[in-house]
């Protein structure tokens, strides 16, 4: 498992104080306003930057981070990918997150048939929608719903039960 998962991504600067723009890829808002350290990634390392101040903005995140304290040190954060250690993002009991889940075999819930892997993840806004790969590269969604995933587990993958032509 990934000890540092992407959270969010500096998209533009803000004003001259060094505030940066970042659209954030947690599950919510108040999830990535709880980082109080930030990670850029440095090579084959994460390069620690501590969190100064989180608001919202225009669905976006305005941030302010430590040593980041005018514009031309923002500008240099642009299309930057932002990184958390995997224990500070804060999570529900019994849920995953998505770093851990590609890859993982999907299994037919009652009789066991492998249909594939867990190929990527999108989010549609009213639930998220599993990409499932096919040997054979054959693409598959897949609703992310009680009616369709009956389990997910790290070690015996993601069990579920497809309705007629979900699966090709």
């Amino acid at each position: 498992m990934k000890e540092y998962l992407e959270c969010g991504f500096i998209t533009a600067i803000h004003g001259l104080k060094g505030a940066v723009i970042v659209k954030h890829v947690c599950d919510s808002y108040e999830a990535f306003a709880s980082l109080k350290k930030v990670y850029i990634e440095a090579g084959n390392s994460y390069s620690c930057m501590r969190v100064i101040k989180i608001s919202p903005y225009k669905g976006n995140a305005l941030v302010y981070l430590d040593g980041v304290d005018d514009a031309d040190k923002a500008s240099a954060l642009r299309k930057r990918t932002l990184f958390a250690h995997r224990d500070d993002i804060p999570k529900d009991e019994g849920s995953f997150f998505i770093a851990d889940l590609i890859g993982l075999e999907v299994l037919d819930a009652n009789t066991g048939i492998k249909y594939g892997v867990l190929k990527d993840v999108i989010n549609s806004g009213a639930q998220d929608i599993y990409v499932v790969e096919a040997e054979n590269g054959r693409l598959s969604y897949v609703p992310a719903i009680q009616e369709f995933v009956s389990e997910i587990s790290l070690e015996n993958g993601i069990l579920i039960t497809p309705i007629e032509g979900m699966i090709e």
